[in-house]
């Protein structure tokens, strides 16, 4: 049987290629148009699982998406990191010179930007997707538009890369979380890493006294992310990654946190994707 997974655009997309890279090609592909879309397919059973970009190495972390995360109560059970190489690609038979617009993400366009400065002919134009314009110029025939988009998004509708690795930044890349309605998949011999969600009060050196605790429990602080706390004027959540080696040492800081802070909840234990 296939599993069903959700993604944030069409075939063709980086979660399209993250879906691929990381259930194999036995799936059935869930196109989303949102990543709220994303989530509500989860919800009510419409997908298996779901992918969802968080952070980037450029752009820097996807804040509305640990809200969305933490709010609907879905649970991270992996996570994969892929480089991303913006490619511009067009109708086949088409040139440079024919390119009177290209088409992209705003952050596809954001992260092309020098190589276009040397073209200020051609027109800049955001769309919701990389991988649904390069399909709308195969199904519209547009000989004057080019996307950025993903090399797959080129063999998938029939387009012809002109320029391939375009963005400013050769070193791109995206981790992307793995969900499910429910929380840790695998053993725990298997699990290094967890995503957790706390409130801290307003004292002086509250924060520091919880990330100490971690330290003395042996986690690796990965990430941290702080984000205010809609209910409550000037009050902040913070969301936190650690690594671990062993299980037990985890354990123990979700004990201790439990007494320590405020509100909180563990979004997933899981595997490393660095390992």
């Amino acid at each position: 049987m296939e599993l069903k997974i959700a993604i944030q655009g069409i075939k063709g997309s980086n979660h399209h290629q993250v879906a691929k890279d990381f259930f194999g090609e036995n799936i059935e592909l869930l196109e989303c148009s949102s990543f709220d879309a994303v989530i509500d397919s989860l919800i009510i059973g419409a997908a298996d699982k779901g992918i969802m970009a968080i952070e980037n190495s450029i752009a820097g972390s996807i804040i509305p998406n640990y809200n969305l995360v933490y709010h609907n109560n879905i649970h991270v059970i992996g996570e994969h990191y892929l480089n991303i190489h913006h490619n511009l690609m067009v109708l086949k038979g088409r040139t440079f010179d024919d390119i009177q617009e290209v088409h992209s993400h705003p952050m596809a366009l954001l992260q092309c930007k020098e190589f276009f400065k040397a073209h200020p002919q051609i027109k800049l134009v955001e769309s919701v997707d990389t991988a649904e314009t390069a399909k709308r110029i195969q199904e519209e025939e547009l000989e004057h538009i080019a996307a950025i988009a993903p090399k797959m998004a080129a063999e998938l509708y029939n387009l012809e890369i002109i320029a391939d690795n375009i963005q400013t930044i050769v070193n791109n890349s995206t981790r992307f979380i793995i969900l499910k309605k429910q929380n840790k998949v695998l053993p725990e011999e298997e699990i290094n890493k967890a995503s957790i969600r706390f409130i801290t009060d307003h004292k002086r050196g509250s924060l520091a006294t919880v990330l100490n605790v971690m330290s003395d429990c042996n986690m690796n602080l990965t990430k941290i992310q702080s984000l205010p706390v809609i209910e409550t004027p000037w009050k902040y959540a913070f969301f936190v990654d650690v690594t671990f080696d062993k299980y037990k040492h985890f354990a123990k800081t979700k004990s201790l946190m439990q007494i320590m802070a405020e509100d909180f909840k563990v979004l997933g234990e899981y595997k490393n994707a660095l390992l």
